[in-house]
């Protein structure tokens, strides 16, 4: 039932007239495509220009079906040409990023990631105390933050990519590549995801619990990026120099971000739950979503990062198959990547065939975070295998 609602509302959705700004917003990416290819065309294989062609296809209906994609996207637009632009006008280019004021300060990849950072720390804390103080404007405060935070991170990922190619051309790659860079990915992708559901369903309140994951993240990335120097841009290993790296690890990360939400809010349910049940006048309680829509968010920000977490797994057999000669090697990534596809097939499955609901499976969804944890950096920590390259 509550597939088929979600299916009618696209429907209805996708059945509204097209608008003027829908009209700026895809003559916009489209003219963005044309000119990365008609800049970098020469750089590209036909893979990469149909990768080109499908995310300008994607993001146009992104941009429709999601509307605040499209203040996001001009933004990071305008700070990513500030960026470039500050580079192309300053007469070093190795040194800009350490003289040139708006690169020192705000736009290059560090200072980006930096604000980022800082942004998401205080949009945590924001939303709590906008939940405890039942303050409407202090949440909405706190979501300004994501979303600025959001923009600072894919900024930081866009320039970063210019800056592979400046430090040395052969080290170009888009940012997705080391744990570093995919720790910034995996911020940015479960922020987005967050802000959609929280635009969807209405509330706030779930803002402090997933953006505790968020910033245990950020915590990660800090002490990564000073204590090991990992922010500095490495050469790709030859396995890595690949198309098939430009659409498995997003995909990927698609699925670790829907896993991350759905423990969080499972954490907000049994709180919630809990509170219920000692007492069920609970201000506390009546702050929140009902139990009824938190775990509905439970279940499709799952189904959500189930589906694309297998067409990633797909897509790495492939990219295994072309890069080492076999589809399947029982690396240790590839196990623990199969363990997590397993777990949340097992969970879909049994809320869909046996109907378990509430307690039982926000559990699940709450111990699956350390299985998913372990699989994206357990891995790299205590174990080696094809997938070294991602090693602390």
């Amino acid at each position: 039932m509550q597939t088929e609602t979600y299916m009618q509302q696209l429907e209805e959705s996708q059945k509204q007239p097209i608008t003027f700004k829908e009209i700026v917003w895809a003559i916009f990416i489209t003219l963005v495509s044309v000119y990365s290819y008609v800049t970098y065309g020469t750089l590209m294989d036909i893979y990469e220009i149909g990768i080109l062609i499908g995310t300008a296809i994607s993001w146009i209906w992104l941009g429709r079906f999601w509307p605040s994609m499209r203040p996001f996207t001009y933004w990071v637009s305008a700070l990513t040409i500030l960026a470039l632009w500050s580079y192309h006008n300053h007469g070093n280019v190795f040194e800009a990023k350490d003289t040139a004021f708006f690169l020192k300060f705000l736009v290059s990849s560090e200072s980006a990631t930096m604000w980022m950072s800082a942004l998401l720390v205080l949009a945590t804390a924001t939303y709590f105390f906008a939940l405890f103080n039942k303050s409407e404007f202090t949440a909405k405060t706190a979501t300004t933050m994501v979303w600025a935070a959001m923009v600072f991170g894919f900024v930081g990922m866009m320039v970063r990519w210019r800056e592979s190619y400046i430090i040395n051309f052969d080290y170009g790659h888009i940012p997705v590549s080391s744990l570093y860079e995919v720790f910034i990915l995996f911020i940015v992708m479960t922020g987005l995801m967050y802000l959609y559901y929280e635009q969807k369903y209405k509330t706030r309140a779930l803002g402090g619990y997933v953006m505790l994951v968020i910033s245990a993240a950020v915590a990660f990335l800090l002490w990564y990026h000073f204590d090991r120097g990992a922010h500095e841009i490495q050469p790709l290993v030859p396995a890595l120099k690949s198309y098939w790296m430009k659409i498995h690890v997003p995909a990927n990360f698609v699925g670790y971000g829907g896993f991350a939400i759905a423990a969080m809010v499972a954490v907000a349910y049994l709180f919630t739950e809990r509170s219920l049940k000692k007492n069920p006048e609970s201000t506390f309680a009546a702050r929140m979503p009902s139990l009824e829509i938190m775990d509905d968010i439970m279940y499709k920000v799952i189904a959500l990062g189930f589906a694309f977490f297998t067409i990633a797994t797909v897509l790495g057999a492939m990219w295994a198959a072309e890069a080492w000669g076999g589809y399947w090697s029982w690396d240790p990534k590839e196990t623990w990547a199969l363990i997590v596809w397993l777990n949340y097939a097992a969970w879909l499955h049994i809320r869909m065939s046996k109907g378990w609901r509430g307690t039982p499976m926000a559990w699940w969804a709450f111990i699956g975070l350390f299985i998913t944890t372990f699989a994206f950096l357990g891995v790299n920590m205590f174990l080696s295998g094809l997938h070294s390259y991602g090693e602390l």
